[in-house]
């Protein structure tokens, strides 16, 4: 069986696609061409955008914004698990979104 050689870059779309960060690839495309993402604080109005080992995304989920840190790329649009394990949060949110938001609910 080959052995599968880990890529370089990858697709803005796939990436949020893989990482679980949207349901589907077309809605990532979306995401990704309104222009509301930035990477590396550089605002990214295109699906074909690269994303690398070590960049930074800033990027809308819900009603909150996310920073997080690309650890390593996904090879698949895996478990969620499998999937957290290849960034980080920067923002400091806790991991729960709705939990973060019932908190600020008085």
């Amino acid at each position: 069986m080959a052995e599968r050689v880990p890529v370089a870059a990858l697709r803005i779309d796939k990436v949020l696609w893989f990482l679980r960060l949207t349901k589907t690839r077309p809605l990532a495309q979306e995401l990704a061409e309104t222009g509301h993402i930035r990477l590396n604080g550089r605002r990214i109005d295109r699906a074909s955008a690269k994303i690398a080992t070590g960049d930074v995304l800033t990027l809308p989920l819900g009603n909150a914004v996310q920073v997080i840190e690309i650890v390593s790329l996904p090879l698949r649009r895996g478990p969620a698990l499998e999937a957290r394990s290849c960034y980080r949060v920067l923002d400091g949110l806790r991991s729960n979104p709705i939990a973060a938001a019932n908190q600020n609910v008085a």
